[in-house]
């Protein structure tokens, strides 16, 4: 069952903060990366490749972290934990590309040529992860 982000915290999700992901390494240790998050209203949206860490991570086991802080207000976060449903090629490169733009507040158009050589897409595979929320903390500050 998919939990819904509560409407005061959505705003983590849907302005660039950076995230922290933590997946489970096979050795049962957890591995933590800073990550752009997005949300289409039922899940989060991580970007990465299947070459990385996380990305081998999350394939292995599907429970993640995520945790967001206010950038504005330390005291304010959200963290959802929950588990992949879906980790796709398709659209992962538009889906780069408008984080891009989103975190670089517009002064980068393009994922690969912009933040890593172009080059590097022919290296690695991108992927879009999509997580169901199933367990939500906030601080519990609702202004």
């Amino acid at each position: 069952m998919t939990i819904v982000i509560p409407e005061s915290h959505q705003d983590l999700l849907l302005q660039p903060v950076n995230g922290v992901l933590t997946t489970m390494m096979a050795d049962g240790q957890p591995q933590m990366s800073m990550v752009w998050v997005d949300y289409d209203g039922r899940y989060l949206l991580i970007n990465t490749t299947l070459q990385r860490q996380k990305g081998k991570n999350m394939l292995a086991d599907p429970k993640v972290n995520v945790l967001l802080i206010d950038p504005q207000n330390g005291a304010r976060y959200l963290e959802v934990r929950g588990e992949v449903q879906e980790i796709t090629q398709e659209g992962a490169i538009a889906h780069a590309d408008k984080q891009t733009l989103a975190y670089t507040n517009g002064a980068k158009q393009h994922f690969y040529g912009d933040i890593y050589p172009e080059e590097q897409q022919a290296k690695e595979t991108r992927v879009l992860v999509k997580i169901a929320p199933e367990k939500i903390t906030t601080d519990a500050i609702f202004s």
